[in-house]
């Protein structure tokens, strides 16, 4: 049989085991409302801005060269697609990093190097 001072050794060794594994263990994650509603606003600002430059080109140019709604008409849907790729290239770059935060996170559960 095992002696009970070594009984209460490994308990108290366990006990230290456990508090450390606490201390350690992976915090879960949760998602920060505040980013979800800041990419958005960033790609309804990138979709608004492209628009916006392309009425202001389109109608810059109607009046130089006298060819009213025209040019401001091709470019408003020139800045559309120039917006909706900026939108796209956004959302890729945000997969991006959270794809390399999940990858760092699974490599290492518990944060330390």
């Amino acid at each position: 049989m095992t002696d009970p001072e070594d009984s209460d050794r490994l308990q108290a060794l366990q006990a230290r085991i456990d508090a450390a594994k606490e201390v350690h263990a992976p915090k879960p994650r949760t998602p920060d409302p505040h980013s979800q509603a800041q990419l958005a606003w960033r790609m309804v600002i990138e979709l608004v801005a492209g628009l916006g430059i392309g009425f202001g080109v389109g109608y810059g140019l109607d009046a130089l060269f006298g060819t009213s709604p025209f040019l401001m008409i091709i470019f408003i849907f020139l800045g559309f697609a120039a917006g909706i790729k900026t939108m796209m290239r956004s959302a890729q770059e945000v997969q991006r990093e959270r794809e390399a935060a999940d990858a760092a996170e699974d490599r290492d559960p518990n944060g330390s190097p």
